[in-house]
């Protein structure tokens, strides 16, 4: 929880201890690759996401590295190009194959 001050005029509809949502930006990366964030990643590291292929009817499991994220995204180190999709679901059910086909 932190506390805000704004400047200028007020906005209409605003009251005192209105709840308000916001974001903070802590850092801006730029020119890198990024994704949304995989299911159960922890964080920076390696790990094997699904990248699909064949024009979206299969996908291979490829090693990737993550560095920093956010809540919702990740950058990608190494692994994935500008343009590669992967499915970020939790595809721990297939932790033993390889490829998988996609309906």
């Amino acid at each position: 929880m932190i506390d805000v001050a704004l400047d200028g005029p007020l906005p209409a509809g605003a009251v005192p201890d209105l709840n308000v949502e916001g974001t903070i930006e802590i850092e801006r990366l730029t020119n890198i690759i990024y994704s949304g964030r995989p299911a159960l990643s922890a964080g920076t590291g390696s790990v094997t996401l699904f990248k699909v292929i064949d024009g979206g009817d299969a996908a291979i499991r490829v090693p990737v590295s993550l560095g920093r994220g956010s809540v919702n995204t990740i950058e990608i180190l190494r692994g994935l190009a500008v343009g590669d999709q992967i499915i970020l679901s939790d595809m721990s059910a297939y932790s033993s194959v390889d490829r998988v086909r996609i309906k």
